[in-house]
């Protein structure tokens, strides 16, 4: 069966949570680390924010960044240390949890490092907006993006409004 052509890339952000990124002590070596990836999987990395773990800053960032987007990515703050808030301020702004992408990169995770069952990460929308945690190490989040990347673009799709049955079809690699 035939599959339609790939759609061009659409826009994403990606906010980077991090007391000392914020504070300018360490660069974010995420966002360089992820642009190809996500280009990879028909998305543009348009806007990259860095806020401390703070929990109002980031509600904030994240309302403002899924009113831009239809796609929002964070790094960080996904574990169990006391400033770790972003699962928090995530639930905060999505209106519809996804739970099964969240579950996804636990469990892609866990393959390589039993650390990964200990992240809180979450995902869901904020109207049409997906918001996706991943980790904070860069190459955690690209290995959590790689393992949920072919259904984000359908899961806005369908978010959006009715699709066509051919986009019913699982993803190549899926």
């Amino acid at each position: 069966m035939t599959r339609p052509p790939a759609p061009a890339a659409r826009g994403a952000a990606l906010i980077v949570v991090s007391d000392r990124a914020a504070r300018g002590e360490r660069a974010d070596q995420t966002a360089d680390r992820l642009r190809p990836v996500l280009a990879a999987a028909g998305w543009r990395l348009d806007e990259v924010v860095v806020v401390p773990d703070e929990l109002d800053a980031l509600v904030g960032c994240l309302a403002q960044a899924a009113a831009r987007h239809r796609l929002v990515l964070t790094t960080g703050g996904t574990g169990v240390a006391p400033r770790d808030r972003t699962p928090e301020a995530t639930r905060a702004v999505i209106d519809l949890e996804v739970p099964g992408l969240a579950e996804a990169m636990r469990a892609h995770g866990a393959r390589r490092t039993p650390f990964a069952w200990g992240s809180r990460a979450l995902a869901g929308f904020r109207g049409a907006a997906l918001i996706v945690n991943l980790p904070g190490r860069p190459e955690g989040a690209v290995d959590a993006f790689g393992a949920v990347a072919p259904l984000l673009g359908h899961l806005v799709d369908l978010r959006a409004g009715p699709v066509s049955d051919a986009s019913h079809e699982p993803p190549a690699g899926a």
